[in-house]
């Protein structure tokens, strides 16, 4: 399955990726080209957009080391009735996200600065991480910011199946393609 972006939502994507391309020339935010940022970046990130369909309206998502707010601002431009919140420790990336939340508008995006081990536990419903780290770490802060029994959503390469689940963890994997970077799986954690 090729993830599919809503038209609805690209007015919005492509407004986000030419803030991007603006600041990512003074702020060196990504080595990505900007012509790999619509596939690495916003399909990459549609790869959850079937996964948010049953969350109730209001409900938080917490999206670890979202860097410049992947997949934190394509989720919050398709569901703006949830509550997503941006995780991350960069400075320069969360001012980055400020601006795209003042010029976007997304109103129901929320910045967190700072160490997932260090900020308040958010009571998430659901969880989302790209890149962010390995499976025991990304648990770890699952187990202090998600809701029991909440689904912790990895974005993985292909060789995901390599990466131990932890122990008392139960694992489901959502495949997906990419249309030139090939296979790619969202691994859906929960916790014991």
């Amino acid at each position: 399955m090729v993830p599919q972006l809503p038209p609805e939502l690209l007015p919005k994507v492509e407004a986000f990726l030419h803030l991007l391309d603006r600041w990512n020339r003074t702020h060196a935010l990504t080595a990505l080209q900007p012509a790999e940022r619509m596939e690495e970046l916003i399909l990459d990130a549609a790869a959850l957009f079937p996964l948010l369909r049953p969350l109730a309206v209001g409900t938080r998502v917490l999206d670890f080391g979202t860097g410049m707010g992947i997949p934190a601002v394509p989720m919050a431009l398709l569901r703006p009735d949830l509550d997503i919140r941006a995780m991350d420790k960069s400075k320069k990336k969360m001012a980055f996200l400020r601006q795209v939340m003042l010029e976007l508008p997304i109103p129901n995006l929320t910045i967190l600065e700072g160490r997932a081990e260090d900020l308040p536990p958010q009571d998430a419903g659901a969880g989302t991480a790209k890149a962010a780290g390995p499976l025991p770490l990304l648990t770890s802060w699952w187990l202090r910011h998600g809701q029991r029994g909440a689904p912790l959503w990895a974005l993985k390469g292909p060789a995901a199946h390599i990466e131990p689940i932890p122990e008392g963890w139960t694992a489901c994997i959502h495949p997906y393609e990419l249309p030139t970077r090939g296979s790619r799986q969202v691994l859906e954690l929960r916790s014991p």
